[in-house]
């Protein structure tokens, strides 16, 4: 006995049909780079919780920058690692810093052609790891810290990047910076807000990239978002808009599909979500075992991501993907 087929199967019969009514599509369009550069290096240094990611030298990362461009890939996020670190995190707004002087690198060379993104927090910065300056009792001092990350916004566009991105969760943050952006000439530059970031355990290969440790085994969780809540994210988000962000984001993606679709459904700015160093590096730790296809699940992750409402994924397959799409 047969029974008729019904139209969704009809239509997955081949690759072609599956690519002619397929509801989404992932692109190097698609897709940032988050990169690292340290101060004080000759040669990159690997990552090791991070596979095939590295340390960059200011000149490696000119080449991978001019290469991600060639492949179609529009942005990179920039960290800085610096040699020094101190309480206040001053290496952030050092115009000689190594994140400056890398900024100062890729505008040279490719000017517009791609977008510079760079991550505007402390904690790289900071001998304690916290995201902000602390007061006499240990705690993240939030509107003392907004001063400070004025001075660092300013000294990023300077510097030359086309959008900062406020990832320390203070609040009053993204009003502080789009304050001290305008005032010091640079009304152009976008910012990217991490506004509904997460204070999960999925952070721990990033830490190891930039060589942060918190203080005293201490958390982010009294700043950084409870992984429990979602609708809060909302909350933040709407406030971040209201302070001037021309984007937002969601940090980490896969673990917080449901969030990403609740703000895709409140808001019309673009969107941004960041696959973060623990979902890379489980997905890289179970393909060296054999245990799943990298190439597939990569591709699969990024999509969801996509799918789930995001405009572009932060994302350390960003070559990866890139380069199997040529």
């Amino acid at each position: 006995m047969s029974f008729p087929r019904h139209r969704p199967r009809r239509l997955r019969a081949t690759p072609a049909l599956r690519r002619l009514v397929a509801e989404h599509r992932l692109g190097p369009d698609d897709l940032v780079a988050p990169l690292f550069v340290r101060e004080g290096i000759d040669e990159p240094q690997p990552i090791a919780s991070l596979p095939g990611q590295v340390q960059h030298t200011r000149r490696s990362l000119r080449a991978e920058a001019a290469e991600l461009a060639a492949l179609g890939v529009p942005a990179v996020m920039l960290f800085g690692v610096p040699a020094r670190k101190d309480p206040r995190g001053s290496e952030a707004w050092n115009p000689d810093g190594v994140l400056a002087r890398a900024l100062g690198d890729l505008r040279a060379d490719l000017d517009d052609d791609m977008v510079l993104m760079s991550d505007l927090c402390l904690d790289e910065y900071t001998d304690h790891g916290h995201c902000g300056l602390l007061d006499s009792r240990g705690d993240v001092d939030n509107d003392a810290t907004l001063e400070l990350y004025g001075w660092v916004a300013a000294t990023q566009a300077a510097a030359g990047a086309h959008v900062v991105a406020p990832s320390g969760m203070m609040d009053g943050q993204v009003g502080a910076i789009r304050a001290a952006l305008d005032s010091a000439g640079f009304a152009g530059t976008a910012i990217l807000a991490y506004s509904a970031k997460y204070a999960t355990a999925l952070y721990g290969p990033f830490r190891d990239a930039v060589d942060v440790r918190i203080a005293d085994g201490g958390d982010r969780r009294t700043y950084q978002q409870d992984v429990a809540n979602a609708r809060e994210a909302l909350a933040e988000i709407r406030a971040d808009l209201d302070e001037g962000a021309d984007m937002v984001m969601v940090k980490p993606a896969m673990a917080f599909l449901d969030v990403i679709a609740r703000v895709r459904d409140a808001v019309d700015v673009p969107l941004a979500a960041y696959h973060v160093s623990g979902e890379y590096a489980m997905v890289c730790a179970a393909a060296q075992r054999g245990w799943l296809d990298l190439d597939a699940v990569a591709a699969e992750h990024v999509l969801a991501v996509k799918r789930a409402g995001a405009d572009f994924v932060l994302t350390y397959f960003a070559r990866h993907l890139a380069e199997s799409m040529q």
